[in-house]
């Protein structure tokens, strides 16, 4: 429980732990915008600087875990200051740094150092308020979610045309800073919770299976996928990892995760809701980027712009569902929310290479407003009747299996993209021969097919076309899965034990 100085300050905690939160995940986003001004500055391959992003989700991955066993040995105010100086120190690293060996040393130590502060931020902001409180308490620690691939882009683009690319991690330093006083003058220990012995074989095979997992999603594309020897192996020893881990934890004594988390049924209804549901939603947050500035020839800066109101409808929808939580059934607010997220992917599917921005924005808010309606009610039923005790331990499973999800997701649609792409230039280039005089009376000089500088500008034009098709194949899936989701909130208990919290507390 937290101590009486801690609920006294649990304002400025909460703002400093935010903050922390908001750090990280926008560190994620932030970094993906410089990239290619970092393989000029280290004179580095594309896969060679790809390690900037693979390092930081592999130390991620990889320290998650371990948030909850640390925080029960070195107390929570230790952990968060050591994981916010760590962080920021890092930061400062990075954007100093003069090689990419250098700079991929330095990311890792930022995934370290960053993966617990949002899980047992979470953790330590449910103890901090009352449970008639738990809607709004989600509703506010979800948020770094929802704004992080909004406002990463968009100062990572400004930062990068204005100055330079190392000014995305010395920005870093003044927030550091405010949310590292903040722990420090207004926190008093956190939370308390008792020590546990350490399973070495559950953790050991968790990281196995994490990081192979994490490093097969993140190179898979590029390796083409099991055809490389390398994602074999990854994949086998994911698989291993995997078994072990949950052998192990049934059968252990004391494992890593408490079992008992499984015994939960909202908890457990919501963690795969939270896969399936993040399979399906955070997709379509990686594919328009690269569809706006490669097809539609938008600035980094643009298209951060104006994916901006998606934010803007995530955060107006979170003010809206804190207050519903506990009022509502929690079963209709989600059914509402994918309805929402569902009708903004119809609209995808639509998308033209001749469209402006309205297209985006409208899809875009109505999007923002539904992943709302549908993470921060699941966020808060599935954390409802947890105990205290199991709190910390629910935050770090609840973030990885989320993590896992929009990892997958992201590299399965990935991989479906460049596979329709080839499918659909192959359909598309079948019809392009010089011999049609339908095609050459309807194609301008520049893409005469019978000259050879024709022939290289008709197919860059059908590359292009071929990639809208490919793009909007994708949107269709991710359509599918958001349509296949929805029986699973008949499912769901209804949340009656919110309504008994509340009563409760008043």
């Amino acid at each position: 429980m937290a101590s009486p100085r801690d609920i006294a300050n649990r304002l400025p905690i909460t703002g400093a732990l935010l903050l922390a939160s908001l750090l990280v995940a926008v560190d994620i986003t932030i970094a993906n915008v410089a990239l290619p001004h970092m393989q000029g500055s280290f004179s580095s391959s594309q896969d060679q600087t790809a390690w900037v992003l693979t390092s930081y989700i592999v130390a991620t991955a990889l320290m998650t875990p371990l948030s909850g066993w640390l925080a029960s040995r070195i107390g929570y105010k230790r952990i968060f200051l050591i994981s916010i100086g760590g962080f920021t120190l890092a930061s400062v690293m990075c954007g100093a740094s003069t090689t990419l060996a250098e700079i991929v040393v330095f990311r890792f130590i930022q995934g370290l150092c960053g993966a617990s502060l949002q899980p047992l931020g979470t953790t330590v902001m449910l103890d901090l308020f009352p449970p008639r409180m738990i809607g709004q308490v989600m509703a506010v620690s979800g948020a770094t979610i929802f704004i992080a691939p909004v406002v990463g882009p968009v100062l990572g683009g400004w930062l990068t045309d204005q100055l330079t690319w190392r000014w995305v991690f010395y920005i870093n330093l003044p927030i550091g800073l405010m949310a590292f006083a903040g722990v420090w003058f207004f926190m008093d220990r956190g939370p308390t919770m008792p020590r546990r012995p350490f399973d070495f074989l559950g953790f050991g095979a968790l990281a196995v299976f994490i990081v192979a997992l994490q490093l097969m999603l993140d190179r898979g594309p590029t390796l083409d996928w099991f055809g490389s020897a390398e994602i074999r192996t990854e994949a086998v020893l994911a698989a291993i990892g995997f078994w072990v881990f949950m052998v192990q934890t049934l059968t252990a004594k004391q494992p890593f995760f408490d079992r008992k988390l499984a015994l939960d049924v909202n908890f457990l209804t919501g963690s795969f809701f939270a896969v399936a549901a993040a399979a399906g939603l955070f997709a379509t947050l990686a594919l328009q980027p690269p569809l706006m500035q490669g097809l539609l020839g938008y600035s980094v800066m643009g298209a951060g712009l104006v994916m901006a109101p998606r934010g803007a409808g995530s955060l107006l929808s979170m003010l809206i569902v804190s207050r519903l939580i506990g009022r509502v059934d929690t079963r209709v607010v989600l059914l509402c929310g994918l309805t929402m997220v569902a009708t903004a992917m119809l609209l995808m599917t639509h998308y033209d290479l001749s469209m402006d921005s309205s297209p985006f924005i409208v899809a875009g808010i109505l999007q923002g407003l539904g992943m709302g309606l549908v993470f921060i009610p699941m966020n808060a039923l599935a954390f409802a009747t947890l105990p205290g005790h199991l709190r910390a331990d629910g935050s770090i499973v609840f973030a990885l299996v989320r993590s896992l999800g929009q990892s997958v997701s992201i590299s399965l649609t990935e991989a479906l993209f460049a596979n329709q792409l080839a499918v659909a230039h192959g359909d598309l280039a079948a019809a392009v021969q010089p011999g049609n005089p339908t095609l050459a009376a309807g194609l301008p000089a520049a893409q005469n097919p019978a000259t050879g500088a024709g022939l290289e500008a008709l197919n860059g034009e059908v590359t292009r076309q071929a990639s809208m098709v490919s793009y909007l194949d994708v949107f269709h899936v991710c359509l599918m899965s958001a349509l296949v989701i929805m029986p699973l909130v008949f499912f769901m208990r209804p949340p009656k034990t919110v309504q008994t919290l509340d009563v409760a507390a008043d």
